[in-house]
C-alpha cells in the first residue's frame, strides 16, 4: 500500500473490538512515535501507555471518547525540554506531540490497528488522574486496537475540501 493510500485509509475509529494488541504491533507503532521529528530534535514528548484497568479507569475518568478500546496511548510534552521560537516565546510542545500522534496513527494503520485522536478530554482532570508533574503537558489520547467487525468511517470521513480551496487565505 502506498503512504496516500495508507493516509486514505485511516479513519477515526469509534467502535473498537475487545482483542488485544500484540506486543510486537504496539511496539512499531511505538518506534514510528519514537522517530517523528520534533523542533530541534528536542524529543519533548512523552508517551502513557494506559492498558490496564487501573489506567484504563484514569483515561475513561478524562474523556468519554475511548470507544472501547483494549489500550490508549496518552501523548503530552516536557514543557522545559522543548524549543521555543525566540520571536514570540511560542514553545514547540503542542506541535511536536501532534507530529508525533500523527506518527503513532498511521504507523498503526499500516499494522491493522485503528486510531482516533482525541482532544475531547479534562486536562486538568488528566493530570491529577495520571499525577502528571507541573512540566508535562497533555495534548492527545488516541484509543488503539482492533476496530470492531461493525466499525466504519463517519459519514463526513470522506468531506474533503479540494487543495485550492485549502490554498485560500
Amino acid at each position: 500500500m502506498s503512504f496516500y493510500e495508507l493516509a486514505a485509509a485511516r479513519y477515526s475509529v469509534r467502535k473498537f473490538s475487545s482483542n488485544p494488541i500484540e506486543p510486537e504491533k504496539l511496539k512499531k507503532v511505538l518506534e514510528a512515535g519514537r522517530v517523528a521529528p520534533t523542533a530541534k530534535n528536542s524529543q519533548s514528548h512523552r508517551i502513557i501507555i494506559a492498558d490496564t484497568a487501573e489506567d484504563i479507569a484514569k483515561v475513561d475518568g478524562c474523556t468519554p471518547c475511548r470507544y472501547g478500546a483494549p489500550t490508549v496511548i496518552f501523548v503530552c510534552y516536557d514543557n522545559t525540554e522543548c524549543w521555543v521560537r525566540e520571536f514570540d516565546n511560542e514553545p514547540s510542545g503542542v506541535v511536536d506531540a501532534s507530529i508525533v500522534t500523527t506518527h503513532l496513527m498511521l504507523a498503526a494503520q499500516d499494522v491493522g490497528l485503528g486510531t482516533c485522536w482525541v482532544m475531547r478530554f479534562d486536562p486538568a482532570k488528566a493530570v491529577e488522574l495520571f499525577a502528571l508533574p507541573e512540566n508535562i503537558i497533555p495534548v492527545a489520547f488516541l484509543p488503539i486496537g482492533y476496530p470492531a467487525e461493525d466499525a466504519a468511517p463517519s459519514d463526513r470521513h470522506e468531506d474533503r475540501m479540494t487543495i485550492e480551496e485549502l490554498m485560500k487565505i
